[in-house]
Parts: structure tokens; C-alpha cells; sequence
């Protein structure tokens, strides 16, 4: 185990246009039960009175505050690339023993949030993922339909990865746990983020993309419920793609289609195990022509992908490729019986009758999956 004395944390945050949220995020993060030793503010694009604010409080905190101003242009005038120019300016404070956090600049942490990132870090974890909450008084100005879908859509999604954690379990993520991969909570070794290449090149959905990284190379991976950032429920947001602009969308009219990681409770079961089956015949065990057959790869192609030096890197590319693995969008009109139907899947698994069907036909009669 690390001490804390030889563990340097810093935090990285990407700012833009921030004046009314900067302050309050700034004292949530000075407020630590367990004080980070940096924080680093890279300040992009900014209009408004973000920088003088955060010098301000900068001249008289401890820890220390870097303030770091950047005028991004053309196709690097993004989230993913503030966002990536912030952790790597962390990491470069730190070096390769230390731990990067980042939060959103509209986001409030909780008091204990550096020290609960930490110590997951030194029991072993390479990552810590949060969770975002939107400001109670913003939602209270979020129309009900949209809190009732946001709620149908989680319960859903929490259904779907408490199967996924009776089925194919991780001992490092068990559950409880949640599958959020938001930029307002994440935290990775410094080791670690230079081995996966830092921050992805993406304009937008750059903290999803640093955690498939991650995944990709087997790293641990804790999604843990009890950490938890107030964000704004704001409906202008700074960033193409973020909550903002989903809350605003859903307002004007009902979104098609849920959550694109989100399918049918029999898909999801399908999946889940496939990747149990593909795990072990990675790690050396036979069975790889009938997996290729389920998946719709031909044995070849399946050796050839199953040669990846990590699981998570094969895996990845099975998913990429396999015909019997594409997904299916579920509507979010039918995301109420898909509760009930993913409700009854995780009763017969936490029953023991789930985890003894074999075939397809057999799990749905048993499940009473509708098709």
C-alpha cells in the first residue's frame, strides 16, 4: 500500500465560460477531508469572468491552484481536447506515482471525494468512476415526463448491469455498483493514463472514451455508488453532446431510442454470456469454433482476435465485428415493460434458475421473455 505522503493527487478540470459555477466548484474541492496537492484549471475559450475568479481564490488557497489559460481554434476548439490538455498538464505535476482526478467545472464534489478516489486506488484499482447528479433545484425545472423517463432509463440500465454482475462478475467491481463514465468523476494512476496514451483524440464523449482505454488494457475498474457530483441541470451547456444538450433535446420532443449501450433483456443476457465464454477460451481453455459460430466470425478470424495481449482489447474487437453481437436499439416507449421483463430475468438468476438454462428457447420460456 501507497502512503498517502508518496501518492500526489492532482485534480484536473476543464474550464469555459464558468463565472456563475467556477467558485462553488472550487471551494467544494478546498473543502477536502483529504486535500488534493494540485488543482489544475485549463481554461479554454472563456468569455466571461471564469479566470479572474479562479486567480482569485487561487492567490489564497492551499492546495495549490494552477490557472492555465488556452485559446483553442479550429477542430481543437473542443471538450475532449480542454479536457485532455488539463490531465495531461496534471500529469505532468505528478509523474508516473501519482493520481489524476477529474471533475466538470459546473460540478460539486463531496467532501470525502479525494480521499474515497484514493483509497480505492491503493487497495489496487486503476480507475475510479462516479457518479453525476443533477442539482436538485435545476431539476425541480426539468418537466416530470423527462424525470420519469431519465428514472425508467436508469432503473433499466441498473437492471441490465446487476445481471451482467451475477453472470460474468468482476472481484474488483462487485456489486453494488452503477455504469456512469462521466468526466464530473473519474480518477486514474498517472502509470496508468500514459500507458493508454492519456486522454482519446475525440471532440466530445472523451471521459467514455478514456474508460474504453482503460478497458481495452484489463485495467481494475471500481464504478463506485457512494461517490457522487452535483452537477447543474442547466439547459445551455458548454460542451456538444453533454447533459445540457440531451435535457434541452428530451424537452422539445421524446428521444426514439434509449441509451445506445442500453438493448433487450435477452440481448443483454446474450452478451453477457458470450463475453463469459470468450473470457475463458482467451485465457487458454478450448471451445473457440463453437463461440465463433454464436458470434457469426468465421474460427479464423476469432484466433486472430482472441491474439490481443489484453481480454479487454479482444473483446473489444469481437464486439466490433461480430454479426451476432450487433445491438438492437430498445425504444423508450418500451422501457417500462422492459423493466418488468429485465425485473423477472434478475429474479430467476438470483434464484438459481437462471444460472442453470442452457439454450436460448429454454431462458426465454423460464424468463417469460416476449420477442
Amino acid at each position: 500500500m501507497v502512503h498517502l505522503r508518496t501518492f500526489p493527487s492532482v485534480v484536473a478540470i476543464p474550464v469555459r465560460d464558468e463565472e456563475d459555477q467556477i467558485g462553488g466548484c472550487l471551494a467544494a474541492l478546498l473543502g477536502q477531508t483529504e486535500p488534493p496537492d494540485h488543482i489544475v484549471l485549463l481554461i479554454n475559450n472563456t468569455t466571461d469572468r471564469s479566470a479572474d475568479i479562479a486567480r482569485a481564490m487561487a492567490a489564497r488557497a492551499r492546495p495549490a491552484v494552477h490557472v492555465i489559460e488556452r485559446r483553442l481554434s479550429g477542430t481543437g476548439a473542443n471538450a475532449g481536447t480542454a479536457r485532455r490538455l488539463a490531465m495531461d498538464a496534471a500529469a505532468e505535476l505528478v509523474g508516473l506515482r501519482g493520481a489524476l482526478l477529474t471533475t466538470d467545472a459546473d460540478g460539486r464534489v463531496p467532501r470525502h471525494w479525494v480521499a474515497t478516489n484514493l483509497a480505492w486506488l491503493r487497495r489496487g484499482m486503476d480507475a475510479v468512476c462516479g457518479k453525476a447528479a443533477i442539482d436538485p433545484v435545476d431539476e425541480a425545472a426539468i418537466p416530470a415526463h423527462l424525470i420519469a423517463d431519465d428514472a425508467a432509463e436508469t432503473r433499466y440500465t441498473e437492471l441490465l448491469d446487476e445481471i451482467d454482475s451475477l453472470l460474468d462478475p468482476r472481484p474488483h467491481d462487485p456489486w453494488p455498483r452503477h455504469t456512469h463514465r462521466s468526466g464530473a468523476s473519474i480518477a486514474v494512476g498517472a502509470a496508468v493514463y500514459r500507458a493508454v496514451g492519456g486522454v482519446p483524440a475525440v471532440p466530445h464523449g472523451e471521459d467514455r472514451a478514456l474508460i474504453a482505454a482503460l478497458d481495452e488494457r484489463d485495467c481494475k475498474i471500481r464504478h463506485d455508488p457512494a461517490l457522487e457530483v452535483i452537477v447543474s441541470g442547466r439547459l445551455v451547456g458548454r460542451a456538444e453532446g453533454g447533459m445540457a444538450a440531451t435535457i434541452t433535446r428530451r424537452m422539445l420532443v421524446q428521444d426514439r431510442w434509449a441509451d445506445d449501450r442500453l438493448e433487450a433483456p435477452e440481448a443483454a443476457v446474450r452478451r453477457t454470456r458470450l463475453r463469459m465464454r470468450a473470457r475463458r477460451i482467451w485465457a487458454g481453455h478450448s471451445g473457440g469454433d463453437s463461440l465463433a459460430a454464436a458470434l457469426g466470425l468465421s474460427p479464423e478470424d476469432l484466433a486472430v482476435m482472441m491474439r490481443r495481449p489484453w481480454f479487454g482489447a479482444a473483446w473489444a474487437a469481437i464486439e466490433a465485428e461480430a454479426p451476432g453481437l450487433r445491438r438492437a436499439p430498445i425504444a423508450m416507449a418500451e422501457l417500462p415493460e422492459g423493466v418488468r421483463q429485465a425485473e423477472r430475468v434478475l429474479a430467476s438468476l438470483k434464484s438459481g434458475t437462471g444460472g442453470r438454462l442452457g439454450s436460448e428457447a429454454e431462458q426465454a420460456e423460464v424468463m417469460g421473455w416476449t420477442r
